[in-house]
């Protein structure tokens, strides 16, 4: 029997009322939980309404802050100490995709992920290491983990978009180029942005660089639409890696 951990959290149905063709996993930060980025989905399946989006809640209670989840501590900021959680939280995650895409009937072709913080540092690990290649994967204000390894790891290469803003005190900008050059040399496909003066958060340029990005790779999703967006907060943004 199994013993990694289950994850579970909430979840937004396909707007047009009929079985989802496509999937979008939402990976919340440090000290938030499924109910952060669950908030993306309402604002993208006006234009996406084939799409389910399901917000797993990370697999650990927050150990900086009464409140919220982690995917790994960051009570120690060691690049081991961190590689070393993030290896300890990719089974977990590996095993709810797969769950969710056999529940769902779909492909890995269909699924897409899209992170913030500290759950785009498990997109960006976990993706790459799967046997079959999923649509694609949107990483906002994040950091690439493990990148060493990257391209002796690597069994696929999804497409990957990474959103940065400039004025970001949590995550550096320096880490969006940094990441950009690590992937590109691994044979990647990636594509960048930087939003001028933007902090640790998700802005309407970054709404529109995801909802197109999302568009491109996933199947079903029909013309590119351009779309006026709110600005984004996450919960708990002080708690994120530095």
């Amino acid at each position: 029997m199994s013993s990694l951990i289950s994850l579970s959290g909430p979840s937004h149905p396909p707007a047009d009322g009929q079985p989802a063709r496509a999937l979008v996993i939402l990976l919340h930060g440090l000290g938030a939980d499924g109910n952060d980025l669950i908030g993306l989905a309402p604002v993208w399946t006006p234009h996406l309404p084939h799409v389910e989006f399901v917000s797993p809640n990370a697999p650990y209670p927050c150990d900086m802050a009464p409140f919220g989840r982690q995917w790994f501590s960051l009570q120690d900021r060691s690049p081991e100490t961190i590689l070393g959680g993030v290896q300890a939280a990719w089974p977990i995650l590996d095993a709810y995709i797969d769950e969710q895409l056999e529940r769902t009937g779909l492909a890995p072709s269909q699924l897409a992920l899209v992170g913030f913080s500290q759950g785009t540092m498990m997109s960006l690990y976990v993706a790459p290491r799967r046997s079959e290649t999923i649509a694609g994967v949107v990483g906002y204000s994040g950091t690439l983990i493990g990148a060493d390894s990257l391209a002796e790891d690597a069994i696929s290469r999804p497409p990957i978009t990474l959103v940065h803003g400039t004025a970001d005190d949590v995550v550096p900008v320096e880490r969006l180029p940094a990441a950009e050059q690590a992937l590109n040399a691994a044979g990647f496909e990636v594509t960048t942005t930087t939003c001028p003066g933007l902090g640790h958060s998700i802005d309407q340029t970054g709404l529109q660089v995801g909802l197109e990005f999302l568009h491109r790779v996933l199947p079903g999703s029909g013309a590119k639409t351009v779309a006026r967006f709110p600005v984004w907060h996450s919960q708990h943004r002080d708690l994120d890696p530095s």
